[in-house]
């Protein structure tokens, strides 16, 4: 069976369908962001950040769902991929296939949460050689970034969060500097940044999904080529403020689906890097875990001590 990458998930083929595919288990990197059928501008483009745009929501683009509960009410996919079953429906633009050599428990981090951290220092921001880097919240995907930083060449990256263990896990991944915001006192997170880089970070991720932290990232940055790049996701209607100033002043803010990854062609590249030693995957594994203790999954990840915790169908 060929291997394929699932969203945040692994399978391998076990046969095509008319429309898409039916995986069972085994390797594999999924596209979650929809492609319109026919435009190649959206499935290889610069453009590639549009996520599902021709499905009803939670389902694939022909309109339907596979899957009925007990009573036969549909059941919809999340991000059209639903890799938390046995045997899912997918279709073929939403799945990349990936170099054997990579196991499959190393492959599915690349489906969304790794890549989607080091796509965001790599496609997004560009982060430059010798450049300062700050971070704020040092989850999977905030630890993603700065592997991504790493990788980029960045000199100074600054990791903030509320947890102390985070900093000495950060180091593993190019962190050099932390900021525990119950130590600030009365002061600002982004006064704290300021006084650490003399007038502000080149760039600032935001990888917690609140959009007062989003505000306080901005003002984080350094006036004239700040760069904030939001990868967090606040709830549907909230609002962030910035001072307009700064932006005619040459500050910037820009969103981050995916890490800005073309899938097709960019996963091929991390799993590249990865097999070359280049980039970080096992470090990013704290848990292992068969299905019957998906719920202590989820613990782990509520109590903040997982990063990623690999969940597997046949144990």
């Amino acid at each position: 069976m060929r291997s394929l990458v699932l969203f945040d998930g692994q399978g391998s083929r076990e046969r095509w369908g008319a429309r898409g595919l039916r995986s069972a288990g085994g390797h594999g990197c999924a596209d979650v962001r929809g492609a319109l059928r026919g435009v190649r501008g959206l499935l290889l483009g610069a453009e590639q950040r549009v996520l599902a745009a021709a499905a009803p929501a939670g389902m694939p683009r022909d309109g339907t769902t596979r899957f009925s509960d007990a009573a036969g009410e549909p059941l919809h996919n999340f991000l059209s991929v639903s890799s938390f079953c046995e045997y899912t429906v997918v279709d073929v633009a939403h799945l990349t296939k990936v170099d054997p050599a990579v196991p499959p428990e190393k492959a599915c981090l690349l489906s969304c949460g790794i890549s989607t951290g080091v796509g965001a220092a790599w496609k997004v921001a560009a982060v430059e050689p010798g450049s300062t880097v700050a971070i704020f919240g040092l989850g999977a995907v905030g630890l993603a970034v700065a592997e991504g930083s790493r990788l980029r060449g960045a000199t100074r990256i600054i990791g903030v969060d509320l947890n102390p263990d985070k900093f000495e896990i950060g180091k593993k991944f190019g962190i050099t500097d932390f900021v525990n915001t119950k130590e600030i006192g009365e002061k600002s997170i982004s006064d704290v940044i300021k006084e650490m880089t003399d007038g502000g970070a080149d760039y600032c991720f935001e990888c917690i999904g609140l959009a007062s932290l989003m505000s306080e990232a901005f003002r984080s940055s350094r006036l004239g080529w700040g760069k904030t790049i939001v990868l967090g996701v606040d709830m549907n209607g909230s609002s962030i403020s910035i001072p307009a100033f700064e932006i005619l002043r040459g500050k910037s803010v820009i969103g981050s689906l995916f890490g800005g990854i073309k899938a097709k062609t960019d996963i091929p590249v991390l799993v590249k890097q990865y097999l070359n030693k280049e980039l970080q995957l096992d470090e990013f594994i704290t848990h292992e875990l068969g299905f019957s203790d998906i719920n202590k999954a989820f613990d782990l990840l509520e109590g903040g001590k997982s990063l990623r915790c690999i969940i597997w169908m046949d144990r």
